[in-house]
């Protein structure tokens, strides 16, 4: 690689041992970790409850090796992920001015901090551009579609990375929301990366949520700037098991790993792929279960039919 200063690595941890196990040992098997700066946040235990398994995940993450240099950071309070990615990839990113970010539930491919730091480089100067995905979903690709990477609406927060002028750009307070809340045409074109953005968007306004990544989303749209996707996913979630905070249970999202065998190509002036676009957004389409649901939770009857169907 002619890369001469490969971007860090940080990594938000907090209570759960074997997904961060997994994470980073993945990554320990990656060509360029031992070149590599790896950060660890470690955020404090929420209640009582969580103390012992924080304090395992603390305990491990002590004594990793494999990288060029590992520093890690331990939240003296609870911060909260959408908190604690905030300041942590601000205070990384404006000191090194890229970075790549993982979650404790995320198994890459040995080829992903490769991929990652070619991406950040190849892509530096174009201003389309708002951050890297390393993650795809299990799609159908078109088959008159030949290259490696495409360019999605949506922004993703399953192993990303990104510049620090792209960072800065970003409007925490979403200080145009009401206007936004009140347009249906600018809500659809949000909606171009899937149907459940607006609502992600409204629910983190309305305090249901607490979410970095939709606002990150949001900051993109309104930049009219892209993410780009691999073709070939270099990244697995794991967490879909219902141990993490903010997932519930899915096994959706498993795929295949890229495995390293073919270097990913990378295209200057990428043009929107309507098709490919229309299959992603389709996965984010609610089922017919999840219609119905809707709408029961709508009128305020969900929970009494979800009693009589047990």
């Amino acid at each position: 690689m002619n890369i001469k200063n490969l971007a860090p690595i940080v990594l938000f941890v907090y209570n759960r041992l074997w997904h961060t196990r997994q994470t980073v040992e993945a990554l320990q098997r990656n060509e360029l970790a031992r070149e590599s700066e790896l950060f660890i946040y470690s955020d404090a235990p929420k209640h009582e409850e969580a103390k012992e398994k924080v304090k395992e995940v603390r305990d491990y993450i002590k004594n990793i090796d494999g990288f060029k240099k590992v520093t890690i950071i331990k939240r003296e309070k609870n911060w909260g992920l959408a908190n604690s990615v905030i300041d942590g990839v601000t205070k990384i990113v404006n000191e090194y001015g890229k970075i790549i970010v993982l979650e404790d539930d995320l198994v890459t491919s040995t080829n992903f901090l490769v991929y990652m730091n070619e991406a950040l480089d190849f892509y530096i100067e174009d201003k389309k551009i708002w951050s890297i995905s390393a993650y795809n979903l299990p799609i159908d690709i078109p088959k008159n579609y030949q290259k490696d990477v495409y360019l999605n609406y949506r922004a993703s927060s399953w192993g990303w990375a990104t510049w620090k002028d792209r960072w800065k750009k970003n409007d925490w307070e979403v200080q145009d929301y009401k206007k936004f809340v009140k347009n249906k045409i600018l809500q659809k074109q949000f909606n171009r990366g899937g149907n459940d953005m607006t609502e992600m968007l409204i629910n983190q306004m309305e305090g249901k949520i607490d979410s970095w990544a939709i606002r990150w989303g949001y900051s993109q749209f309104k930049d009219k700037s892209y993410c780009i996707y691999p073709t070939i996913t270099k990244v697995q979630n794991i967490g879909m098991d219902g141990s993490g905070v903010h997932c519930g249970e899915n096994n959706n999202h498993f795929d295949i790993l890229d495995d390293g065998k073919i270097k990913t190509q990378f295209s200057k002036n990428l043009q929107e792929n309507s098709k490919l676009l229309r299959t992603f957004k389709q996965q984010f389409e609610p089922s017919f279960k999840g219609k119905i649901a809707k709408i029961l939770k709508k009128v305020g009857l969900y929970n009494l039919v979800k009693s009589t169907l047990k």
